[in-house]
């Protein structure tokens, strides 16, 4: 089923050579357990291990991603204000994403909730709020091109009603 709600994911590519490394380093200790079934085990092993980091730690952040798609934005907002204080008091874990959560993710979770915060308010018809989180996520993220896009959309449908 494709969502209603537009998706961005943009990849980290070269961070796939740490996930190489983590998966190589547990197939080497089952090579040492069980050298006949290390490939499977260690597979099958890294594969949970990236599951369970991917939705044990930022699970304040992917209850914000289901309820957007839900299209029960005004209920996401808090959730996606949570998961930003959580990675802004531990930034090392958003920093290091690609060994701590195992994710290729460019965008950094507080990113991410900058401007699903900003999407939520303006799917809310609320355009100040969604203009001020787009540009507070310029501020923090410099290179954000999902804010620039967006900022340029509401400054050109200012200018239509100013018309």
């Amino acid at each position: 089923m494709s969502s209603t709600v537009p998706t961005v994911r943009q990849i980290n590519w070269i961070s796939t050579v740490p996930h190489l490394i983590v998966m190589g380093s547990i197939i080497f200790i089952w090579y040492l357990l069980f050298p006949n079934e290390s490939v499977i085990l260690g597979s099958f092993t890294y594969l949970v291990l990236s599951f369970l980091l991917r939705t044990q730690i930022p699970k304040i952040h992917r209850k914000g991603v289901k309820l957007v798609k839900a299209e029960e934005f005004e209920t996401a907002i808090p959730y996606f204000k949570e998961s930003y204080e959580f990675f802004e008091a531990h930034n090392w874990i958003d920093k290091y994403r690609f060994v701590t959560l195992l994710s290729s993710s460019r965008m950094s979770y507080q990113e991410m909730a900058l401007a699903n915060i900003a999407f939520c308010y303006g799917q809310l018809g609320n355009g100040e709020q969604s203009k001020a989180y787009y540009t507070r996520t310029l501020e923090e993220f410099p290179g954000n091109g999902l804010a620039k896009a967006s900022l340029s959309l509401l400054k050109s449908t200012e200018k239509e009603t100013i018309v």
